[in-house]
């Protein structure tokens, strides 16, 4: 037990150690990203001192940018499972070890998901409300007790699932199925119900007929798995060009395939979507109006919800033309897809459900300076956790950071030492 204790401890130092040492590409990324978090850290601490004010909200428009950030990562999150399909059911060797690289990206992603919550609390010091036994969770009754259940429950499964799969690795040992595919498989369904229940946050609310469609989770469970995906097309390029570590072309085009046939379900939602709400005519299209059209005047949101079809119109297109396969224009539609993806389930989605009011008041929502930096702090932070999480990883996956090289020093980003290979 102590020798094991001591073994686990170490693995930790080492991986804490690796994170610090890189090349000056790394030193820059990390730097500015740091930067950044700081900045939006000082923005926070002007909001939490002088309250809400600070930001765009108001009665009438009570959730802005940073519910509709925590939309989109909710779906990023969720994401991660369309790796794990085809590795653990479909026995995909070609994604097998990439699936790590996924389930990280889930982990960053509930990380800023409940940064995003937080920072959208007034008094975030009243949180142990929710702690069962000192305050009231108010499960199963309130949508929202859900929503904490399942976000910190997937991010529980992913911490260990990843974290187990990487110290074996690191061991040099064949980890026991037992002991972590049971919560893959919990994990593939939990995945699905972070962003069901997050779509049903919305669906609930019955004074807000701009929600009230069946359609909107499917339509977030479609969005979430283009733009998942697409994130990590473009990190495993990323990881491919800075390091060694071995991503082929065909594991790039399956994920390719995926965010494929996920934009197109995408794109066929939003059109019946909107088919619903312009055909019928009723007196609950004021709000579709306001996004897509423009209302007494005002159309704010009009320029943000076509730059988001546009976007997925050509995402789209790319994918299902050949001309995708190379990836160079992978990459674009990637891009587009993500882009797209964050408006309409952002800005397209949470700010129209307010405007106009029950009272059919028209109070547009514009984010402040000080939002905007909170939200580059958090995007910052959550991309530093990520960075850091591969840079742990990729060298425990190549074998150049394992207990059997105890005695080398750290390899350095891009630099690795060569494997030693585990004893049998």
């Amino acid at each position: 037990m102590i020798h094991a204790t001591r073994d686990y401890l170490t693995f930790l130092w080492r991986c804490a150690r690796i994170a610090f040492v890189g090349d000056w590409r790394y030193y820059t990324w990390m730097g500015g990203l740091t930067v950044f978090s700081l900045l939006g850290l000082h923005a926070y601490c002007n909001q939490f001192v002088h309250g809400l004010i600070v930001t765009g909200m108001s009665d009438e428009v009570s959730w802005g940018v940073y519910i509709a950030n925590f939309t989109f990562l909710v779906g990023v999150a969720a994401a991660a499972v369309m790796m794990v399909i085809p590795v653990y059911i479909y026995d995909n060797e070609e994604l097998h070890d990439l699936v790590i690289f996924g389930e990280l990206l889930a982990v960053a992603a509930i990380i800023m998901c409940l940064a995003f919550v937080t920072v959208d609390l007034g008094r975030p010091d009243r949180f142990w409300h929710l702690i069962p036994g000192i305050g009231q969770l108010n499960f199963p009754r309130s949508m929202l007790s859900w929503d904490v259940i399942v976000l910190n429950g997937y991010l529980l499964l992913n911490i260990h699932i990843c974290g187990y799969l990487l110290y074996c690795r690191y061991q040099g040992r064949k980890p026991s199925k037992w002991f972590y595919i049971p919560f893959v498989f919990i994990a593939i369904v939990w995945a699905v119900s972070i962003h069901t229940v997050t779509a049903f946050l919305y669906v609930g609310l019955g004074g807000r007929p701009f929600w009230n469609s069946s359609i909107v989770g499917p339509r977030f469970l479609a969005s979430a798995f283009s733009a998942g995906p697409a994130i990590i097309i473009l990190a495993l390029q990323v990881i491919r060009r800075v390091t060694r570590y071995h991503i082929t072309d065909k594991a790039l085009l399956t994920l390719r395939s995926i965010v494929q046939v996920s934009m197109i379900i995408n794109v066929f939602l939003l059109i019946n979507e909107i088919f619903k709400e312009f055909y019928s005519g009723n007196l609950h299209v004021a709000s579709s109006k306001y996004l897509f059209l423009g209302l007494d005047g005002h159309h704010a949101l009009v320029p943000w919800i076509w730059t988001a079809i546009v976007f997925n119109l050509i995402s789209m297109f790319l994918l299902i033309l050949p001309l995708s396969r190379s990836l160079r224009w992978l990459d674009v539609a990637c891009v587009l897809c993500i882009v797209g993806i964050w408006i309409e389930k952002g800005m397209g989605l949470v700010i129209p459900g307010f405007i106009p009011t029950p009272l059919g008041a028209l109070i547009e929502y514009t984010p402040s300076m000080n939002e905007t930096l909170v939200c580059l702090g958090i995007w910052a932070f959550g991309l530093l956790c990520y960075t850091i999480f591969l840079r742990m990883s990729v060298p425990i996956l190549q074998g150049t950071l394992s207990k059997a090289n105890e005695h080398l020093p750290e390899p350095e980003a891009g630099v690795e030492h060569s494997p030693v290979p585990a004893p049998h």
